[in-house]
């Protein structure tokens, strides 16, 4: 009966609606799990840790399947390892090393914070350059690499994620679409997925270590992320992913700003301005790129204008068939 309480169910119905973002977008979980569970009332360094250790989990399936299908990247991958492996480890004893008590709490809240406003950057950006089209089709599975860039990126992205457990997904994705724009999308989502495996265990592990894990947040965190993940997933040919990563940089926007100490009047209304005047913002931004201001369903790949059909003898096809590449078909 301990398992049927309010608070187990709550972190049931977020990790589940959590997982489904992250199964249509394949990115958020952290940036969007860890404020969550602080909304909900558990400390900061408990939600990290709790997090991480679901976490671990969860993309240890996804990855599986990657590897089944021999599309990571391997080589990448190792040089991302390299360099985020030990900085993520060390994430929780520098939270160690700050204080304790409310200082420590503080500390990682604020940290959150930064972590989820450079996490909406990241997002924004990546809309963007879909947008623009900039990113070549992804025609290489195995592009020159580029090993310091590519450590100095593992380095950030495991600091990051160690202290936040924020940026696994978000921040290394859109690092890699800059470093290397003509890898694969399956190559690309391959490679961010067997990296982060040993990224999050070795961040998960340092969090055990030092704060240890509460079984009554980490098992509804699994139980409801596996499912929703799952969802989302099947879900991802019928809902705008890009609508949603632009609702999710919204949110995570104005939860960073909470986060370090932004008055809530504020935060309300920068909020508002958002949701009021950044659907307009965007459909202009769309116009400059010779798109239309606004889109409507959405299949496969493919983006077609509001009440619009596909263009006789066009047929959606998947982002891996695509090469992961921004669709340039005039009917857009």
């Amino acid at each position: 009966m301990d398992w049927l309480t309010q608070d187990a169910m709550a972190l049931l119905a977020v990790s589940f609606a959590v997982g489904i973002v992250v199964g249509l977008t394949g990115m958020g979980g952290g940036a969007l799990m860890t404020p969550a569970l602080i909304l909900l009332g558990i400390p900061p360094t408990a939600a990290v840790a709790n997090d991480l250790v679901a976490a671990a989990v969860n993309k240890s399936v996804g990855a599986a399947v990657h590897w089944k299908h021999g599309s990571p990247n391997v080589k990448l991958a190792g040089l991302l390892i390299v360099g985020s492996v030990p900085f993520a480890f060390a994430g929780a004893f520098i939270i160690d090393r700050v204080g304790a008590g409310e200082t420590q709490q503080q500390f990682v809240k604020l940290a959150i914070g930064i972590a989820l406003l450079l996490t909406a950057v990241t997002f924004i950006s990546r809309v963007y350059f879909e947008l623009r089209g900039s990113r070549p089709p992804g025609t290489d599975p195995n592009p020159k690499l580029r090993p310091i860039a590519t450590v100095l990126v593992g380095m950030l992205g495991g600091l990051l994620v160690g202290i936040t457990s924020v940026g696994a997904g978000s921040l290394i994705m859109v690092s890699l679409l800059l470093l290397y724009p003509t890898l694969t999308a399956v190559r690309l989502v391959g490679t961010d997925l067997l990296q982060a495996i040993p990224l999050v265990v070795a961040a998960a592990v340092s969090h055990v270590i030092v704060t240890g894990v509460t079984w009554s947040i980490l098992i509804p965190l699994i139980i409801g992320g596996v499912p929703g993940t799952f969802l989302g997933a099947q879900l991802a040919s019928w809902v705008p992913p890009g609508v949603i990563r632009r609702g999710i940089a919204i949110v995570l926007s104005l939860t960073g700003l909470a986060m370090v100490g932004v008055p809530p009047v504020t935060v309300g209304l920068i909020g508002a301005g958002a949701v009021v005047l950044g659907p307009v913002l965007w459909g202009a931004v769309r116009r400059m790129h010779g798109e239309p201001a606004f889109y409507g369903a959405v299949l496969g790949r493919h983006e077609w204008p509001l009440r619009a059909e596909p263009p006789h003898g066009k047929t959606p096809v998947n982002e891996a068939e695509q090469g992961g590449g921004a669709s340039h078909d005039p009917a857009r």
